[in-house]
Formats: C-alpha cells, sequence, structure tokens
C-alpha cells in the first residue's frame, strides 16, 4: 500500500488522508481550544476521491492519520468500449481499464491523452 503516517495538526484544506480505508480529499477542518479536561481537538471533514461520500475524523489534534500517496499519469486511450475505457500509462506502458466518469462521456476518442489519479492500487480519469 501506498500511504504514509501523519498527524491530523498537520492536514490542510485540498491535501489528502484515508478514512475508513477510503482515500479523501480534504474540504474543512475545524479545531476546538485546548480545554480544560485535555488537549485540542479538529473535526476533519473529507470526501472520497472515488466515491464521493462524505466522512468525518473527530479527535486530538496529535491523532496519528494514514496519508495516501496520490500518483497523477497520462494515460492515452487505447479502446472505448461502452462504459468503460482501455488506457495504457504513458511511463510504464502498462494497459488497464476504467469506467468512464460521467462527465467525460461521449467525449473521449482512440490516440486522446487523459490525466489519470491512483491512490491505494484505485485509479479514476480526472481531466482530458
Amino acid at each position: 500500500m501506498s500511504k504514509q503516517i501523519g498527524t491530523i495538526k498537520d492536514l490542510k484544506e485540498g491535501k489528502y488522508v484515508i478514512i475508513d480505508g477510503e482515500a479523501c480529499r480534504v474540504t474543512k477542518i475545524t479545531k476546538s481550544k485546548p480545554g480544560k479536561h485535555g488537549g485540542m481537538k479538529a473535526r476533519v471533514e473529507a470526501v472520497g476521491i472515488f466515491d464521493d461520500q462524505k466522512r468525518n475524523i473527530m479527535a486530538p489534534v496529535s491523532q496519528k492519520v494514514e496519508i495516501p500517496l496520490i500518483s497523477k499519469d497520462t494515460a492515452q486511450v487505447l479502446n472505448v468500449v461502452g462504459g468503460g475505457v482501455q488506457l495504457m500509462d504513458m511511463s510504464s506502458y502498462e494497459t488497464f481499464e476504467l469506467p468512464v466518469p460521467e462527465e467525460f462521456r461521449g467525449e473521449l476518442s482512440q490516440g486522446q491523452e487523459v490525466l489519470v489519479m491512483g491512490a491505494l492500487g484505485r485509479r479514476k480519469i480526472i481531466q482530458l
């Protein structure tokens, strides 16, 4: 698995964190003041990269969290079949298939280059 360990206080909006085994983009961080009985706490709100589900963590800022290592690679479209697309990684020449995201339906054509985001062994087309 491609991930590293960090703490909640290291997170920033727009960065990534693993919540419930899913790679998520942090959308909001709210910190509370340290109280009489404990340290500062933080509430981290994030959205899953691959499933768009909202997830939250509520924990002390010193708590350790897993941070996914995100890769962004260019890939060439080899073939578009139904709701899927066959791609070839431009650096490793590995071929793989992905579902076509809703926003790119009908826009992909053979020979076109796309930007593919990968994390935790999963991939998704993010840009044409």
